[in-house]
C-alpha cells in the first residue's frame, strides 16, 4: 500500500484551501496549486487567518500553527505533482476542465500516485477512463467548510481497487474525517438526497405555498435541521444547486429531478445567494 507523505492539491479556492489545511494539519507535506501566484497566495493567506484565529482562541499553540504552515508550499504548475503520493483535485466543477487536468496528471505523476477528485456530482468512472490508471482514480468529496465538516464521501469508480479505497480511507481518518463509502452514481449520496430536497423547497415558494422564511422555519423547527434548505441553497450557491440538479436530471432521465423554473430564473438574474449578495435572502 502507498505510504502517503506528499499531497498535491489542485485549486486554492475555498474547498482546495480547506483540503490543503486539513492535510497539512495531519502532517502531510502539501503543495497547493492554482493557475496564478495571486490565487495560491490568497488561498494560503486564508489558511493562515483561520489558524491564527485558532491560536487566539487557544485551540492550538503558535508552534503548531507554524508547523502546519511549514507543511504548505505554493505551486502554479502541474509539473510539481511529479513526486506526489496522492493528488486531490478541487478545480472548477466542469467535466472538460477536470478531464484535461487528469490527462496531464496521468503523464506527470508516477504510476503509484492516486488521483482523487473532490467533485460533488461528476462521474468518477468517466473521469478515470481518461487516464491509464483507472484503478487509482477515486472520488474524495469533502463538505464545506472543510476544516469543520466531518464527512468525506469516498466514491469508487467502476475500476477503483480496494487498495486505492483503503489508502484514501486511512488518509481521511488521519485528517480527522469520517469516510463513508459510496459507489459511483449521479450526485453520489449527499447531493442526490440534498439537492432534490432544496429543489422541492424552491417549488413550494414558486407555487406560492409559503415564503422562504416559512419554509426554512418548518424544516428547522419541525425537522431539526440546523439551517433551512433555502438559506443552505444561498450558502452553497444557487448556480451550483442548479448544476447538480441538471446532472441528476440528465444522469437519471427522471422528471423528479427537473430543476424548478424559479431556480433557473434566479440564476439567470445573477441572484446566486450569499456570494452575489442576493438569493432567496438579501445579503447586501
Amino acid at each position: 500500500m502507498v505510504d502517503v507523505k506528499k499531497v498535491f492539491v489542485i485549486g486554492a479556492g475555498q474547498m482546495g484551501a480547506g483540503i490543503a489545511q486539513v492535510a497539512a494539519t495531519a502532517g502531510y507535506k502539501v503543495k497547493l496549486n492554482d493557475l496564478s501566484d495571486e490565487l495560491v497566495t490568497k488561498g494560503l493567506k486564508g489558511i493562515e487567518k483561520i489558524l491564527e484565529k485558532n491560536v487566539t482562541k487557544g485551540r492550538m499553540s503558535a508552534d503548531e500553527k507554524q508547523q502546519i504552515l511549514n507543511n504548505l508550499t505554493a505551486s502554479t504548475t502541474l509539473q510539481d505533482a511529479s513526486d506526489a503520493d496522492v493528488v486531490i483535485e478541487a478545480a472548477v466543477e466542469n467535466m472538460s476542465i477536470k478531464t484535461k487536468i487528469f490527462k496531464e496528471l496521468d503523464n506527470i505523476c508516477p504510476d503509484v500516485t492516486i488521483l482523487a477528485t473532490n467533485t460533488s456530482s461528476l462521474p468518477i468512472t468517466e473521469l478515470a477512463a481518461t487516464t491509464k490508471r483507472p484503478e487509482k482514480v477515486v472520488g474524495m468529496h469533502f463538505m464545506n467548510p472543510v476544516p469543520v465538516m466531518k464527512l468525506v464521501e469516498i466514491i469508487r469508480g467502476l475500476a477503483t481497487t480496494d487498495e486505492t479505497y483503503n489508502v484514501v480511507k486511512e488518509m481521511s481518518e488521519k485528517m480527522d474525517k469520517t469516510p463513508v463509502e459510496v459507489n459511483d452514481a449521479p450526485g453520489f449520496v449527499s447531493n442526490r438526497v440534498l439537492c432534490p430536497m432544496i429543489n422541492e423547497a424552491i417549488y413550494t415558494v414558486y407555487e406560492g405555498i409559503a415564503t422562504p422564511e416559512a419554509v426554512d422555519q418548518v424544516m428547522k423547527l419541525g425537522m431539526n435541521h440546523p439551517m433551512g434548505p433555502l438559506a443552505l441553497a444561498d450558502l452553497i450557491g444557487l448556480d451550483t444547486v442548479l448544476y447538480i440538479m441538471e446532472v441528476l436530471h440528465q444522469g437519471f432521465g427522471d422528471s423528479k429531478y427537473r430543476p424548478c423554473p424559479l431556480l433557473r430564473n434566479y440564476v439567470a438574474a445573477g441572484w446566486l445567494g450569499r456570494k452575489s449578495g442576493r438569493g432567496f435572502y438579501n445579503y447586501q
